[in-house]
């Protein structure tokens, strides 16, 4: 039998990321789980049913909540695994799992993005106003090292796969390797279009810097019209002291909760630079057009066809979208259409595919 494990970056909500750690897991479904940090009940039964194996930041200080404050600690976390036993290595990788220790064992990393902190969005999470004086002093010499250990680590991947053809760039332009291209798995038969509608736009995920989430604040501040931000995250006090009395917090809500606000929404507000957008997919499976900004991987979800994009990460751009989606219809059936290309078994399948490929020493496939 083989014997499988799969690092992934931290358990500590169901996101995006666990979502793709799930499908995984559907696929190798004996697989061990390693992982920096696991708050036990924090995700999904499918995923807890696994043998877990967390790092030493688990036993840090505070480290349940302010994990984040570790980022410096986390390369030598995640390579004082001992994965020399097993016959195959996924990683489920936006941080620094792609970084595991591997040795002789084929090791395929699906990677969200190149680790953000300390690439492209640096300055979202570090500049002044985003961090304290101190971290504000010491990233500096800090990021540059864990840059030097991101490329390194990079090469000891035999195979990348992308989320995205965004990412795919960024991965070539970050490590200087190929990927596949696989999109992630959306289980976008769990979603469905709402004959009521709400006023309410909404906004949803991880409260963290490079959401952009006080964009969307900021514009319908402006606008007055009613806005739902679902999620929690580092940000949320800033957030909420900035947001006016039309904007609802509704925090960490179930499954459920996501897919009746979804389908009753007037539109969902994308205003970040996304890897690939998996609440996109879910907001067009439930009938709902999104408004875009113009860049990354939501170019390759979203359509003139199924949202209005805005082309500057602007306040007045984004209300001048909303305004245009206000003057719109859209067909919730169309709407749908367009992303149950998304479907769990897709991506799966695509898995096994691009594993077989590492396994037989092919180059990586054409984008897909």
């Amino acid at each position: 039998m083989t014997r499988v494990a799969v690092v992934h970056d931290w358990l500590t909500g169901m996101r995006g990321g666990e979502r793709v750690l799930e499908s995984i897991l559907a696929v190798f479904e004996d697989a061990d789980v390693y992982t920096l940090l696991h708050v036990p009940g924090s995700v999904s039964p499918a995923i807890e049913a696994h043998r877990i194996h967390s790092s030493y930041v688990a036993s840090l200080p505070g480290s349940r909540r302010h994990y984040r404050n570790y980022l410096p600690l986390f390369p030598s976390a995640i390579e004082r695994f001992d994965l020399s036993g097993y016959d195959l290595v996924i990683s489920s990788s936006h941080c620094v799992a792609k970084g595991a220790n591997t040795g002789s064992v084929p090791h395929l990393c699906y990677c969200h993005t190149p680790m953000r902190y300390i690439w492209d969005l640096y300055d979202e999470y570090f500049a002044p106003g985003r961090a304290g004086l101190l971290t504000r002093a010491v990233m500096p010499a800090i990021a540059t090292r864990l840059r030097a250990w991101d490329r390194a680590s990079a090469q000891r991947v035999t195979r990348f796969v992308a989320n995205s053809h965004h990412v795919r760039d960024r991965i070539s332009s970050t490590y200087n390797r190929d990927a596949d291209v696989i999109y992630p798995p959306v289980d976008v038969h769990r979603f469905q279009s709402s004959l009521q509608r709400d006023d309410a736009y909404v906004i949803a995920g991880a409260l963290v810097p490079y959401k952009r989430a006080d964009l969307a604040i900021a514009a319908f501040n402006t606008l007055g019209m009613p806005l739902t931000v679902v999620g929690d995250g580092p940000e949320y006090r800033r957030l909420r002291a900035m947001a006016n009395g039309n904007i609802t917090f509704a925090g960490r809500v179930s499954d459920d909760e996501v897919a009746r606000l979804l389908g009753r929404a007037r539109g969902v507000i994308m205003p970040m630079i996304e890897d690939f957008g998996i609440v996109t997919v879910e907001a067009l499976a439930s009938g709902t057009p999104v408004i875009a900004f113009a860049a990354g991987g939501l170019l390759e979800t979203v359509s003139d066809a199924t949202g209005v994009f805005f082309k500057r990460q602007t306040v007045v751009a984004l209300m001048n979208a909303v305004r245009q989606r206000e003057a719109m219809s859209f067909d919730p059936k169309v709407l749908r259409a367009s992303v149950m290309r998304f479907a769990p078994e897709r991506f799966e399948t695509e898995l096994r595919e691009a594993v077989a490929l590492m396994l037989s020493g092919a180059e990586c496939a054409s984008y897909r």
